[in-house]
């Protein structure tokens, strides 16, 4: 998709950036992309303080990607030693499959590159088959570690069913 910026965010993008993430993993908008959690966990995905406290952390960015001034995607980098974590990949449900997800994920891979780190990690829900589908071809593999999740933290969503995280890792 053509006519895309990709920079960090900023403070004054925390009220877009919770309205794109809550509507493309939570809730009936969800539905119109592929990345819905909403079968899994009810309630919100994020919220402005959590945004916040992200952006405040010296060791992590948020990339945006805007299409004409228009806030369509977004993704979470933290750095962890000499590894990149990397969450809350996001396009607005109305773009999804049309490029912007590999765009944001080239982008991350670039600053995990420019910053000497042997890795990218994440954390994804096993349950959610197509978007590791998505990642393993984009080189990234299942490590068979797990993670917990925070079941009882209203801030992750209210599950529906027992959750927990797999580990994927892609070595650079």
């Amino acid at each position: 998709m053509n006519g895309l910026q990709i920079a960090a965010a900023t403070e004054a993008d925390i009220p877009a950036l919770n309205r794109l993430v809550n509507s493309a993993y939570r809730g009936d908008s969800s539905r119109q992309g592929w990345t819905t959690e909403a079968d899994l966990l009810d309630g919100i995905r994020t919220d402005e303080d959590s945004l916040r406290s992200m952006l405040s952390n010296p060791r992590a960015t948020i990339l945006k990607c805007l299409q004409t001034d228009a806030l369509v995607g977004c993704v979470y980098l933290e750095q962890k030693a000499d590894e990149l974590y990397l969450g809350m990949l996001t396009v607005s449900p109305a773009l999804q499959d049309k490029g912007i997800g590999r765009q944001l994920l080239a982008a991350a891979e670039e600053i995990a590159f420019q910053r000497h780190c042997r890795a990218i990690t994440m954390t994804v829900l096993p349950q959610r088959h197509e978007l590791i589908a998505w990642y393993e071809r984009r080189g990234y593999t299942n490590t068979g570690e797990t993670k917990p999740f925070p079941m009882d933290d209203p801030r992750f969503g209210l599950p529906k069913l027992p959750l927990s995280f797999i580990v994927m890792k892609k070595q650079l």
